[in-house]
């Protein structure tokens, strides 16, 4: 293999869990006592700054990748989004443009100094992923008890964004971030994505109360998928503002320089203007909790100490972090 390849998969060597009494050790909040970020070149995700995760929901040409790049860019994304490889419900529905996607992918968010995350689905594509520089995996709802791919990941030294699956309990959530990081590898980042129950007026149902709930019971950030919650464009703002005031420690936002001519997921994209108009929205919100927008503060984002390999840093404590229980909770209570 060649050595960016060697260089992440040496990097994290395979840990032993500590002995206690919760089903997921290493990713409890008293594995660390505290709030931890995890940094993803140099963009903190936890902490005092919300990071916002833009971009579109497939990778499609170059004209369209540029594009999207410089919108999410001047509306004050930290990082960029774009799915190279799509799994579909129809197996006659788009794909992916494969490992082309992802050349194009990091060259559009390069132009711009923007950290790239996009969706891994097959263990066999890591080596891919690495040797084209993605700075943070995602594992979809799909593949959150894909337990041979969590298992891969986790000997990496490459952050992880794991979403919840569309049906997952919170406790099988977490349990699936102890795979990665019973692997060796602590950065790890929680994706609320919307949860599947009787409603089918929207998409998925954006379950709120799993920022607090997952913050309280696990040292790691937590985001939110606005856009696939709602599955409408106009929904996004709404959703998106209530995970900020709820805790979230950044978003995931689909943008799309012409939604209607995307080639998945048109509904749920915004506009670079309406994602403009979004962020503005936005800040005044984090504002309201004390917080700001990262994506404005990137000079003094990247000064901050990097976390070192197989481990997250703690972020600042003070009235946010939650308290810690007296007993277990009833999400440990659950999986015995």
């Amino acid at each position: 293999m060649d050595a960016p390849v060697d260089a992440a998969r040496a990097a994290v060597p395979p840990v032993q869990p500590p002995r206690g009494g919760t089903p997921y050790p290493l990713v409890a909040r008293e594995a660390r006592g505290g709030d931890a970020a995890v940094h993803v070149r140099g963009v903190a995700i936890g902490g005092d700054a919300v990071q916002v995760i833009a971009g579109p929901c497939s990778v499609e040409t170059e004209s369209q990748m540029r594009a999207a790049a410089a919108a999410v860019a001047a509306g004050g994304a930290a990082m960029m989004r774009g799915g190279a490889f799509k799994p579909r419900t129809s197996p006659y529905a788009f794909q992916g443009a494969g490992p082309d996607g992802l050349t194009l992918l990091t060259a559009a968010a390069m132009r711009h100094g923007l950290p790239v995350v996009t969706e891994l689905t097959d263990v066999r594509m890591l080596d891919a992923f690495l040797r084209a520089g993605v700075d943070a995996i995602q594992v979809g709802t799909r593949n959150m008890q894909n337990y041979d791919l969590l298992k891969e990941l986790g000997r990496v030294d490459v952050p992880v964004v794991l979403k919840r699956g569309m049906s997952a309990t919170i406790a099988e959530w977490l349990l699936a971030a102890e795979y990665v990081a019973a692997g060796g590898n602590r950065r790890i980042v929680l994706c609320e994505r919307g949860i599947r129950t009787f409603e089918t007026a929207y998409r998925n149902v954006l379950d709120v109360t799993a920022i607090p709930v997952a913050k309280r019971e696990t040292h790691l950030p937590v985001i939110v998928d606005p856009s696939h919650a709602g599955g409408k464009a106009w929904l996004v703002p709404a959703l998106a503002a209530a995970a900020v005031a709820a805790g979230a420690d950044g978003l995931l936002i689909e943008v799309h320089p012409v939604p209607a001519q995307a080639w998945c997921d048109a509904e749920q994209a915004l506009t670079p203007g309406e994602f403009a108009a979004l962020m503005r929205t936005l800040r005044a919100v984090a504002a309201a909790t004390g917080r700001s927008l990262g994506g404005d503060r990137v000079a003094a984002t990247a000064q901050r100490e990097d976390i070192p390999s197989g481990c997250a840093q703690p972020g600042p404590g003070g009235s946010r972090a939650p308290r810690m229980r007296a007993r277990a909770s009833d999400i440990r209570d659950a999986v015995r």
